[in-house]
């Protein structure tokens, strides 16, 4: 948490904040990039396919990655813009540094809900996968819109509880950081345990197949969050609970960002990834991931009768079909 404040404390008017103006430079870019890959992502999956079960989830997703950006992103731009005209301006420096410490918990917000997403995701997709009878005849209707509301809102009340008690200096927020730890925690195992137990059974079950471009998206997803997003919660943690940090404050954050802008990548080189060489557009490469074809073999269980959603809670649920 004291990762902005203290940036803004250490590199304040009249000391040499060049290294950080070239630091922040480097994660502007960064959240161009994803901005821009997610704002596509969303595009593609918003108006021009048919939203199935984890098609949702992936837009839930993109929008939490796309708001973690954009949040740095406009801090950036007051941190630099106080940096240069450091003696002018004072209700503007004033307003900046007060409501600074608002930053890193909307990043934590969007993190911790892409852990939630990533999970719920990956759990659907390792059900539909080992038990396909059930999940195509009992399925709720619109399970994913529920689950991804319930996320958004359970993360967010968590954190509006840290950030009132930070705020008010109130001693309940040690209580609702260990409430939120042992949250990740549980998620992030529920999240392993499942893509462990989906990639056994597809890949050494009596009727061996071969992993999907989905299957595989989802995978990586997972991969990247723990190797770039989990250091963030972690340092945060441990800052809430024990005041101290395990990892470096810049080379976690900048894996952060890494990690929200990464998905679209990871889209992008799955679906135009064919016989070892990468071709396509952009939207043929999103459409070969996220359409699922009654044709394919390790789709052949649930590809078709997966009920279609109407409705979904949540930043990007809005319009299932």
């Amino acid at each position: 948490m004291g990762h902005v404040r203290g940036s803004c404390q250490r590199w304040g008017c009249g000391d040499s904040f060049d290294l950080y103006v070239v630091f922040f430079l480097v994660c502007m870019v960064i959240c161009v990039f994803g901005m821009v890959g997610n704002g596509i992502v969303l595009c593609f999956l918003g108006f021009q396919m048919k939203r199935n079960p984890f098609i949702v989830y992936i837009l839930n997703l993109a929008v939490a990655d796309c708001s973690m950006l954009l949040v740095y992103f406009l801090f950036i731009l007051g941190f630099l813009k106080t940096s240069i005209i450091c003696y002018g301006l004072d209700i503007f420096l004033i307003f900046f540094f007060n409501y600074v410490h608002t930053v890193p918990f909307l990043c934590h917000f969007f993190v911790l809900s892409s852990l939630g997403l990533l999970t719920a995701l990956s759990t659907e997709r390792s059900v539909s996968v080992i038990f396909p009878i059930w999940y195509r005849c009992h399925r709720p209707k619109h399970l994913s819109g529920i689950v991804s509301g319930v996320l958004w809102a359970s993360v967010g009340s968590f954190m509006l509880s840290i950030y009132l008690c930070y705020v008010f200096r109130q001693r309940y927020g040690t209580l609702f950081g260990s409430l939120i730890t042992v949250y990740s925690v549980i998620l992030s195992l529920l999240m392993l345990i499942s893509n462990v137990s989906m990639v056994i059974r597809l890949r050494c079950g009596s009727q061996r197949r071969s992993l999907g471009k989905l299957y595989v998206a989802v995978v990586l997803n997972v991969i990247f969050f723990f190797a770039f997003g989990m250091p963030f919660s972690v340092n945060a943690f441990l800052l809430l609970l024990h005041n101290d940090i395990f990892f470096n404050e810049e080379m976690v954050l900048v894996l952060a960002l890494l990690n929200s802008s990464i998905n679209p990548v990871i889209y992008f080189l799955v679906g135009s990834c064919r016989q070892r060489r990468f071709h396509g557009s952009i939207k043929v490469a999103l459409r070969r991931v996220f359409e699922e074809k009654a044709r394919s073999k390790e789709e052949s269980p649930v590809s078709e009768g997966i009920p279609m959603e109407s409705t979904a809670q949540g930043p990007a649920g809005q319009g299932e079909a």
